[in-house]
């Protein structure tokens, strides 16, 4: 059993946490007696540094080669004064487009060990377990026309908000497939009050939801879902949205389980093939420190596993092993919150390195 994944560290401290991740991914190798085979290649800001573009061909070849791509994290504060085509972070909606990744998956589960990290009433968020689903290659992202123009004599700019039929049936079915596995429940969150966009939206995520009819399908205005995360988020199992709606929820999700590096996310295409990331940026001015949480990036490894290879146990035994650490007391600076004398602060590479040996040992 041989699986070729392509490593792209980028920027940041994504080759800091993706270090950890493959530490778990050697574990799973050793235990399951998988073969991994790894190649690198740059993106983002180090691309750009190495050959004057954010994403080479090279990097999209290898990627395209690969059975999964393994994601850091891309971009750095020197880079904002570059030209927008060459921004590091356009190498992550290219990837996106090159891979045809429409699909995003990213978990929000509340761990009861973390309840003190979220700054949210405990009886709001124990038990909280979301799983948001977002379309990745359409929307203001990648609509056409865009730009900046002189307009009645003042600069003005535009981005076109545009989902075709299809862009919108093939998430929604993700979507009702994903829930069939859960609690089989479904929220659009659209903005269909104002959007032409969003009602188009909405008619054909209701008309595909006649194909599942277990699945219960309801529809939630975006500034109401942002309100209701907050408010109830244990009302939600499963929710679709679009590209730039979804952007912004999954990170607000983030904060019921109190850090963005708890959360790990699954950018899948029709067939296998995934990119598989943590859902925090490259956070520059933590670079070097190894202060910072691994542990979105070793779940996504799990993702992978679940996803791509569709070896569950292996996925278990990365989420058990994360569960096992944490029940154990031990946290990374960004969850450091409750009794400090049942708790202990350690690093990325000793978080790494406890995970890893956990997924070995049990």
């Amino acid at each position: 059993m041989n699986y070729k994944i392509a490593i792209l560290a980028g920027d940041g401290i994504g080759p800091a946490v993706i270090s950890e991740g493959l530490k778990a991914l050697n574990a799973i190798e050793k235990k399951f007696g998988y073969r991994f085979e790894y190649e690198k290649a740059l993106i983002g800001g180090c691309a750009y540094d190495d050959c004057g573009k954010p994403l080479p061909e090279s990097t999209i070849s290898i990627a395209k080669d690969a059975d999964a791509v393994y994601l850091g994290a891309v971009g750095d504060w020197k880079y904002d004064a570059l030209p927008a085509e060459v921004r590091p972070e356009r190498a992550l909606l290219g990837i996106r487009k090159a891979l045809n990744l429409f699909a995003n998956l990213r978990p929000a589960i509340v761990f009861d060990e973390l309840i003190e990290a979220s700054t949210l009433k405990h009886d709001i968020i124990q038990g909280v377990d979301i799983m948001m689903v977002r379309e990745l290659t359409g929307d203001v992202y990648f609509g056409q026309p865009k730009g900046i123009e002189i307009i009645n004599g003042e600069r003005a700019g535009f981005n076109n908000m545009i989902y075709f039929e299809k862009e919108v049936e093939r998430i929604a079915h993700v979507a009702f497939q994903t829930a069939m596995k859960r609690n089989k429940k479904v929220c659009s969150v659209d903005k269909a009050n104002v959007l032409d966009a969003s009602r188009l939206w909405r008619e054909i995520v209701t008309t595909v939801s006649t194909n599942y009819p277990e699945v219960e399908l309801s529809h939630m205005y975006v500034d109401n879902a942002a309100m209701q995360l907050i408010r109830n988020p244990k009302q939600f199992d499963v929710v679709v949205t679009g590209n730039i709606f979804g952007d912004i929820l999954s990170d607000e999700a983030s904060m019921l389980t109190g850090s963005l590096g708890m959360l790990p996310s699954a950018s899948l295409s029709n067939n296998e093939k995934g990119m598989y990331e943590p859902i925090h940026g490259s956070a520059p001015d933590l670079k070097g420190k190894n202060i910072v949480n691994p542990i979105a990036t070793i779940l996504s490894a799990a993702m992978m596993m679940r996803y791509s290879f569709g070896k569950n146990e292996a996925a278990e035994s990365i989420e058990n092993a994360v569960k096992a650490v944490l029940k154990e007391g031990y946290r990374t600076q960004d969850i450091y919150y409750g009794n400090k004398d049942s708790i202990r602060l350690v690093g990325t590479t000793q978080m790494g390195d406890l995970i890893s040996n956990k997924i070995l040992n049990s």
